[in-house]
């Protein structure tokens, strides 16, 4: 029996990537660190700006590394134990994480923010450009 799947018809051309994309996240059940996406208006008003914010605390600034690949934005945080220190008692785990957002085509990582123990990342959408082109046919006979 074939497995039927929303990007299975024929109308959706070339977005097998996306789906495999999607599939690996569903997979990624993980919850740490916890994260907020909210929605920022920009001056203009027009322009849609998005911030995410993880909760890191405990990670410097050099244990957090914040990447763009292909169309995914990855947050990678790795904190190593101190051998030095005993602890008689340890509630905070000293553990590491890889949290992935898909992003959607023209958005961009305008920067990061690390204050408080949260991460902030914005992204904006510029506004795309409308684009019509007229494809000539050509008659072979």
């Amino acid at each position: 029996m074939t497995r039927m799947t929303p990007f299975s018809s024929p109308l959706l051309l070339g977005f097998d990537a996306m789906e495999k994309t999607l599939e690996r996240l569903a997979k990624s059940g993980d919850g740490y660190p916890p994260y907020n996406i909210e929605r920022l208006r920009g001056a203009d008003g027009a322009t849609e700006k998005l911030r995410i914010t993880l909760a890191v605390a405990g990670f410097a600034e050099s244990d957090l590394e914040v990447t763009t690949e292909e169309s995914q934005l990855i947050v990678r945080g790795r904190q190593s134990d101190d051998s030095e220190r005993e602890f008689l008692h340890r509630g905070i785990a000293a553990r590491q994480f890889q949290r992935c957002f898909v992003l959607a085509d023209g958005m961009r990582v305008i920067g990061a923010e690390l204050r408080n123990g949260l991460l902030s990342i914005d992204l904006d959408r510029p506004e795309a450009e409308r684009l019509v082109r007229k494809i000539n046919i050509s008659v072979k006979d």
